[in-house]
């Protein structure tokens, strides 16, 4: 039996809106307490909270998903593209610098992005001055805290709908 998609109006509008994905990379899910000199005191929570609010002001359907595994994170991104997902924010975090797997996904997707860092990374230890999605990114933002990833949805929200 084929299911019946809801049509009322309010459901519609949401369904057409567009849908962005933010990608949170391993041990994000220790943000406000992991290194906090580094990383800040805001949650994880806070940060996807705070851009769910501006993308629903927006009209935009928002979603965010964490993992601390490659092949998890991999997999969202190919579901994203069956999903229709029309940008994404990735914060690859330690798989920066490590993952080709995570990088051909996205790559493979063709979905235009922006690489988030919370820290500076070239301020950092020199192997974190190498990413390997930084060419295939629209732009990165790197050492703004948590208000890079708000900075990074407006960028996104204008390309959605240019004033």
């Amino acid at each position: 039996m084929k299911k019946q998609k809801n049509t009322s109006p309010e459901t519609d509008k949401a369904s057409d809106a567009p849908l962005l994905l933010v990608l949170h990379g391993p041990n994000l899910n220790l943000l406000g307490t992991r290194e906090p000199m580094h990383y800040g005191s805001t949650t994880l929570a806070e940060i996807n909270l705070a851009l769910a609010h501006r993308a629903e002001g927006a009209g935009v359907n928002l979603e965010s998903f964490q993992s601390n595994h490659e092949g998890a994170l991999i997999e969202r991104v190919h579901a994203a593209r069956e999903q229709g997902v029309l940008y994404m924010i990735v914060n690859p975090a330690a798989y920066t610098h490590t993952s080709v797997a995570l990088r051909d996904a996205i790559a493979g997707t063709g979905i235009p992005f922006i690489e988030v860092h919370l820290s500076n990374v070239h301020a950092r230890e020199a192997f974190r001055h190498h990413s390997y999605f930084s060419d295939l990114a629209i732009g990165v933002i790197t050492g703004l805290g948590s208000e890079g990833y708000l900075l990074a949805l407006e960028y996104l929200l204008s390309k959605i709908s240019p004033e």
